[in-house]
């Protein structure tokens, strides 16, 4: 592994050792973001440089993370695999944080569900992230979604179908409650920061500031993507005309706008989503619904969660 990792850093002269920075792990998750956190602030790049933060692509840590925590195998990296990862990875010469997004993070689709629930593994997962850099100081960013939605995206991706994507979990155990405090257990007072898939239209902008670590005064482009994707264009022309017809908004008032706007002016069906599900029915579909809500409402009470609402 090592070989391989100096292969590809050739040339690189840089001590990172010197400088302590904030690695920031988007984990997703699955069925949710579709890259749109890391495209938009890739978006920005020339922005967050000047602000000494850099967003690495998943096709320049993926598989260098992989490998260097089969290699580890829950140990802390030493300072030369550090430094080797970071001289890989990085094209700026002294960020101070470092953004990573990506739901391979947690592994890929087919771990999502297991015996334990949702997403088992990501105790090990989350604690292997925050050995990579132990001198550093890791952040955790995570969605949650109801997974009756995030079943039926994920479903078509799994080989093997609804069987394999469950692993003998029965609905009634896909509950993110159990799943994000394996998550605060393993960070170990490190940051974790959750918000509500459902929510994002309405606090999109926030959860780029605070992944990004931005000003709420600097410019910032695709603070809108999300309601662009669920308005119609006339829908797009009148959220337009009234955001810009303010001189000063705070969050509320711009929250309020968009809420007000997507009730009138939103693209049939953007707010409707039809699960597909062998064997479930309609009180199935409730009773994870149920679940979900009571779930979020004591994920965002929880003791080290920054809970993101809007």
């Amino acid at each position: 592994m090592l070989a391989n990792l100096r292969a590809a850093s050739s040339g690189r002269i840089q001590d990172w050792t010197a400088v302590v920075m904030e690695m920031v792990f988007h984990l997703g998750v699955h069925g949710t973001d579709g890259d749109r956190l890391l495209k938009t602030l890739l978006n920005n790049r020339d922005q967050l440089f000047r602000e000494q933060a850099e967003v690495v692509p998943p096709s320049r840590h993926r598989s260098i993370f992989e490998e260097a925590m089969m290699a580890l195998n829950g140990s802390p990296a030493t300072d030369e695999m550090q430094q080797i990862m970071l001289d890989a990875m990085l094209e700026s010469s002294a960020p101070e944080r470092v953004i990573m997004s990506t739901p391979s993070l947690l592994g890929t689709p087919s771990r999502m569900v297991g015996a334990g629930g949702l997403y088992p593994n990501i105790g090990n997962r989350v604690a292997a992230l925050a050995n990579l850099f132990p001198d550093d100081q890791a952040e955790f960013f995570i969605a949650i979604r109801n997974p009756a939605v995030m079943l039926t995206k994920v479903l078509p991706q799994i080989q093997g179908g609804y069987m394999a994507m469950m692993q003998g979990c029965h609905p009634e155990q896909l509950r993110w409650r159990d799943t994000i405090r394996r998550l605060v257990g393993a960070a170990q007072g490190r940051r974790v920061v959750v918000w509500c898939h459902e929510d994002v239209p309405m606090i999109w902008p926030e959860l780029l500031r605070l992944a990004g670590e931005i000003e709420t005064d600097t410019a910032l482009s695709g603070t809108l993507l999300y309601m662009h994707e669920l308005l119609t264009k006339a829908g797009i022309e009148e959220l337009r005309a009234a955001l810009g017809g303010r001189d000063q908004m705070s969050i509320a008032q711009r929250r309020s706008i968009c809420a007000e706007i997507l009730q009138t002016a939103a693209k049939p069906g953007a707010l409707e989503e039809t699960i597909n599900l062998p064997g479930w029915t309609q009180e199935t579909v409730d009773m994870v619904t149920d679940n979900y809500r009571a779930d979020a409402a004591e994920i965002a009470a929880l003791p080290g969660i920054e809970f993101i609402m809007p």
